[in-house]
């Protein structure tokens, strides 16, 4: 079943729902698609149109998505594509030692061009970074401009890298026909070496020296910017910034509304140079060979300032400059008076509109420009009912999409955690054929150098507008996450979220073995395989909109078999059906590096790469039993994956009690199993996600789904008859594998594990915490775990906040805190189980209580942890925000949610990457599904019904009755 309940609910917060012509997918090398399965495909999808085809509503942004994707109107062409960072990134790191961070600096930034992206404050560009549009600010006291966003690296932060501004996506429609951002900016001097010394002084024990700890907000002495886009047309941007002063006193503030082309020029043998030029009357001309001609108009004719977007090679290497005029040319002109470092022609690649407010306390500034394809006479006439318009085009959608029982904070949260994901899209261009041959390392070169990362990625070519986890402290893709970014993504745009999982299978991103690239760092690191489950998920998602695509489905399928194959091979080293991922995303949750050689030797087998591989098992299972009904042969790839989960499952616990295997008898739990040099195991018995995630692998399928296929039955009876005391192990229950309404489950955990388990999961003095489920338990906060290796001690404790290691660069952390994709896996498999187990299966929740839940109330009573994070207390607090009193009680901060990396384990503050919407956006889809559903829907068995009714509660009138 997978979740299908869930996907049948979620799919009424997906605005395509509301009119449901057929969608085009993205298809990419078409020969992997069977020509038969489509033309299979073509003969019954007709009939595959529920009686929810008819409906339509008149929702303005709606018909925008419908038009993008049917008639290919550009609304999407421009959009917030533009990174808040693309310094000390990978990419533009040419060094010969492979320090990214201290190769490209925040100080070279803003005189030192980039070779293979942009970065700006709150800005905007075209689906090919061509030409850029973003803020820059002065508050006349600081040493340079406010051009980007400033933060600590690596080495100079006590837990890693972290962003050291406030900053947020307060909206945005999915094609950014309206969207918001805010940038919170002091009147004093920035306090940059402040942040960097006291951190740097700090241990990895202390918390981290935040902006507000500095006392550059102390009396309110800033400025709240606002940044709003409105679209008249696709390529009609309308553009208002709102200067609000906080202080108790007058203030002045210096806006520079900066428009550039990304240098292409000087990197490629097209070396055509774009240009800006003044074209009078507050209008700068922009003129691309490929893009074309486009129009600022800026209101109130502002002085005008021109120069070219090329380094500053005298500041920054002490060499002769190619041009007079420089990148950084804005800051000499404005801070330093140097009146000729800015191009008295008004030409050039870099321009910038010079607005002087001087704002009132309390008062505030408005600035309006136009970005256009053409000349405007009159730029602004009906400029404020255009932002009006769309705006209440943005209320709609979302009042649409969002369930009528959500509370108003609820509705603040589920808004802004979408407005992020969009907000976190970024056009990502990196050719690693021509990036490794500009470091001498190509690999079929006979002089390559062996020691530059990603070598054996030559193949990869991206340029795409992918969706980030954070565009300051991840400006670039993580393979894992975006699979979860689509779930949430989903809600607000289908079309975006399917076309992502689909690029991440074109064969210029995958390797040409299988592998998925994992993220820019190292992108043959090992992600969980968690991109077969979102596909599934998507897949259904569109097909209770009575749009059933095959096409999707069979593309993402041959892709998947390749990555499916390439675990099998490369990640089972032994045969044996245990995995060795490595690194598979959770860092430092081990007690030792799991992606480094261990310091015992021999090998780990880990309980969560093969608990994956289980769970990817069931999910190629479900996508070759629907792909059977348009192809038979895909019975026999069907039962490929019964076997192989079989076979899985039981090598974690073979009949019997045995050393050599994952589940620990005496314990009921599941742990990770290290493998000696000689021979010999031990269990490393680290109560941890790691025991958690079997409890995921569980899958079920209506009856009918399965018996319907012939010859699949005839295989797996067989298979029953050959390996009897395989499927007594693995069978899911003491009586059969027959559930509630005769429903079949597939699970690592038959009933008396999955009594054991859950005790441990629910057990507030182990796993279950006030905000979800912890990634390590409170058990070895008083019981460390401890291994001496070598006259070396290896220790894992229980941390609810920041990590105290430098595993992985210290700044990530999984002994403790509460991670939100982990907890969606949970809730979904208790969902899961739910629909198979029934009202009669009952667990005690919390452990102890001698409260006693079904698995569906288990679910929600975890979904009401997860996202009371972000809401309002009893006492009007917000947990995420911990004991941070200006986002608790500040009229101007206390409505602005961050959706951080992580979680305390114990108070639910945020913690890591503070702006992390991407999977940490799942709080959307987890408060969709809770205001929408209930026990009985999850078990009910005619989900047309359900559709109908969902579609009568979200819709009104005449649309309803078509319902």
């Amino acid at each position: 079943m997978l979740f299908q309940y869930i996907v049948a609910e979620l799919a009424f917060a997906d605005p395509h729902k509301l009119h449901l012509q057929r969608s085009t997918v993205l298809i990419t090398d078409a020969s992997l698609i069977g020509s038969h399965v489509l033309r299979r495909a073509e003969s019954i999808q007709p009939s595959r149109r529920t009686s929810m085809s008819p409906v339509s509503v008149d929702v303005e942004e709606q018909k925008r998505l419908n038009d993008s994707r049917e008639a290919k109107v550009p609304w999407k062409k421009w959009g917030p594509y533009l990174s808040e960072r693309q310094w000390g990134t990978v990419r533009e790191d040419y060094s010969d030692n492979g320090d990214a961070w201290n190769y490209f600096t925040h100080d070279h930034s803003r005189s030192r061009t980039y070779r293979w992206g942009e970065d700006g404050l709150g800005g905007i560009c075209d689906d090919q970074q061509r030409l850029c549009f973003a803020l820059a600010l002065w508050n006349e006291q600081d040493p340079i401009l406010k051009e980007r966003l400033f933060g600590l690296t690596n080495s100079e932060g006590n837990h890693g890298e972290d962003v050291k501004e406030y900053y947020f996506y307060v909206d945005s429609t999915p094609t950014h026909s309206y969207m918001k951002y805010l940038y919170k900016y002091p009147q004093r001097e920035y306090p940059y070496r402040d942040l960097v010394e006291t951190n740097r002084k700090r241990s990895r024990e202390e918390m981290e020296y935040e902006l507000l700890d500095t006392g550059i907000f102390d009396d309110d002495r800033y400025f709240d910017v606002f940044v709003e886009y409105a679209k008249a047309a696709p390529e009609d941007i309308l553009v208002r910034i709102s200067v609000h002063n906080r202080g108790p006193e007058a203030a002045r503030l210096r806006v520079m509304p900066t428009l550039w082309f990304r240098n292409t020029w000087s990197w490629s043998e097209d070396n055509r140079k774009p240009s800006l030029q003044d074209a009078g009357a507050g209008a700068i001309r922009a003129t691309h060979h490929d893009l074309g001609e486009y129009w600022l108009h800026c209101e109130d004719a502002p002085e005008m300032l021109f120069t070219e977007n090329e380094s500053n090679a005298q500041r920054l290497w002490g060499q002769p400059n190619a041009s007079p005029f420089v990148k950084d040319a804005f800051h000499a002109y404005v801070i330093s008076g140097q009146r000729d470092a800015v191009n008295p022609a008004r030409t050039g690649t870099k321009a910038a509109a010079h607005y002087t407010c001087e704002i009132p306390a309390g008062g505030s500034a408005i600035i309006r420009l136009r970005l256009a394809p053409s000349r405007l006479d009159h730029a602004f006439e009906g400029f404020e009912p255009i932002f009006a318009s769309r705006l209440a085009d943005a209320n709609e959608f979302y009042e649409r999409i969002t369930p009528k029982s959500q509370t108003e904070d609820q509705r603040r949260v589920h808004r802004q955690a979408l407005a992020g994901m969009l907000w976190g899209k970024q056009y990502y261009y990196f050719d690693l054929e021509l990036w490794l041959r500009e470091h001498g390392s190509h690999p079929l070169l006979d002089s390559a150098r062996r020691d530059v990362r990603n070598a054996e990625w030559f193949h990869m070519l991206n340029a795409d507008v992918i969706s980030m986890p954070d565009k300051w402290e991840y400006p670039w893709y993580a393979a894992w996450d975006l699979a979860f970014h689509t779930i949430a993504l989903a809600q607000v745009d289908f079309d975006f979220a399917k076309e992502q999982l689909l690029l991440m299978l074109r064969s210029l991103y995958v390797h040409p073995s299988g592998q998925i690239p994992a993220y820019e760092w190292n992108f043959s690191d090992v992600n969980p395989p968690v991109h077969a489950a979102a596909t599934l998920w998507l897949y259904k998602y569109e097909k209770e909109l009575g749009r059933a695509d095959p096409r999707f489905l069979e593309r993402s399928f041959q892709g998947l078999m390749l990555n499916f194959n390439w675990w099998v091979n490369r990640k089972d080293p032994s045969g044996r059906n245990v995995f060795a991922g490595g690194f598979l995303g959770l860092d430092n949750i081990g007690v030792f590096d799991r992606s480094a050689q261990l310091p015992t030797g021999g090998s780990l087998e880990q309980a969560d790469g093969t608990a994956w591989m289980a769970f990817y098992c069931q999910t190629m299972l479900e996508m070759a039993v629907i792909l059977t009904e348009y192809d038979p042969i895909y019975e026999e790839v069907a039962f490929k994956f019964v076997q192989h989960f079989m076979w899985i499952a039981y090598a974690m616990d073979r009949r019997g009690e045995h050393d050599d295997e994952m589940w620990d008898e005496q314990d009921g739990f599941f742990y990770d199993l290290l493998r000696l040099p000689d021979g010999q195991t031990t269990r490393l018995k680290i109560r941890s996600l790691v025991g958690l995630l079997p409890l995921c692998a569980s899958t079920v399928f209506e009856a009918q789904s399965i018996t319907r296929y012939p010859k699949l039955m005839e295989l797996v009876a067989q298979f029953r008859k050959r390996y009897p005391e395989l499927i007594a192990q693995v069978a899911p229950t003491d009586t059969g594998f027959i559930g509630y309404k005769e429903r079949r489950l597939l699970s690592i955990l038959n009933k008396r594990k999955l009594e054991r388990v859950l005790g441990y999961m629910l057990d507030e003095k182990e796993f279950l915490g006030p905000h979800g489920i912890r990634s390590l338990s409170l058990y070895h906060l008083e019981h460390p775990y401890v291994i001496h290796v070598g006259g070396q001690e290896y220790k894992v404790q229980y941390l609810p906040a920041e990590s105290n290691t430098g595993m992985f660069g210290g700044n990530s952390n999984w002994r403790g805190p509460v991670w939100m994709p982990v907890n969606l896996l949970i809730v979904r498999a208790l969902v899961n189980l739910y629909s198979f187990f029934g009202d009669d299966f009952k667990v005690e929740c919390p452990t102890g209580s001698g409260q006693h839940m079904t698995l569906f109330e288990v679910a929600h009573e975890i979904e009401r942890r997860l996202t009371g994070t972000f809401l309002r207390d009893a006492d009007g607090k917000r947990p995420v925000y911990g004991g941070t009193e200006k986002f608790q009680n500040d009229p101007h901060w206390r409505d602005l949610i961050l959706f951080y990396e992580y979680f305390h384990g114990d108070n639910g503050a945020g913690l890591g990457a503070s702006h992390q919407t991407g999977w940490t956006g799942l709080v959307a889809p987890l408060l969709d599904l809770f205001g929408r559903v209930d026990a009985q829907t999850m078990l009910e068995t005619d989900r047309g019904r359900v559709v109908s009714r969902l579609v009568r509660e979200q819709v009104s009138g005449e649309d309803a009755g078509m319902a």
